[in-house]
């Protein structure tokens, strides 16, 4: 089987970048909170496997931690500041207004932050501990953190006998698709 060739002009190459992925990940996050607005109440508690972990509870967990991952990358507060309460929780499908609202500043603050200098951060993480961590690391961190997160949502609205969102109409061909058109 013959080995394919490729030939690139570097001199017109374009630098593969993570502000795509990220404009994915705060794309595929509006879709999956507009999804929800369409389901009942009793959604919002729909869980697969462990009961403190529903719907609701993930989606808040989606916006509040992309909201730290912001801060922690650029020292700017997004939402909140160190010290602050978190965002509110998510308890009615009337929230998730709110929710989509905010999870659209969070995911541009963490869009510009790819601007920034991909440095090693130190800080003091959950566990107490003393690491070191490059911007990069904490970007693709929020990206794939809300991907897993939305198929959690996905897995504990079937569990319950909802119709899941559908992860196929969320991925990057799709989201290629429909803002490239």
């Amino acid at each position: 089987m013959a080995v394919p060739t490729y030939s690139f002009n570097y001199d017109q190459a374009m630098t593969i970048a993570m502000d795509r992925l990220l404009r994915h990940m705060a794309w595929a996050n509006q879709k999956t909170i507009e999804y929800l607005q369409t389901l009942s109440e009793e959604s919002l508690s729909s869980f697969a496997t462990n009961p403190e972990w529903f719907v609701a509870e993930i989606v808040h967990h989606i916006v509040d931690s992309g909201d730290h991952y912001a801060f922690r990358i650029s020292g700017i507060p997004a939402l909140t500041k160190p010290g602050d309460p978190c965002i509110e929780d998510v308890k009615q499908i009337s929230d998730l207004v709110r929710i989509k609202e905010q999870a659209a500043i969070v995911d541009s603050a963490l869009i510009e932050c790819v601007k920034l200098e991909d440095i090693q951060i130190e800080f003091t993480n959950y566990a107490g501990n003393l690491v070191k961590r490059w911007r990069s690391t904490i970007l693709s961190q929020a990206i794939h953190h809300a991907t897993e997160h939305r198929a959690q949502i996905a897995s504990a609205l079937e569990a319950k006998g909802f119709k899941p969102v559908d992860l196929d109409e969320l991925d990057l061909w799709a989201y290629e698709v429909e803002t490239e058109s």
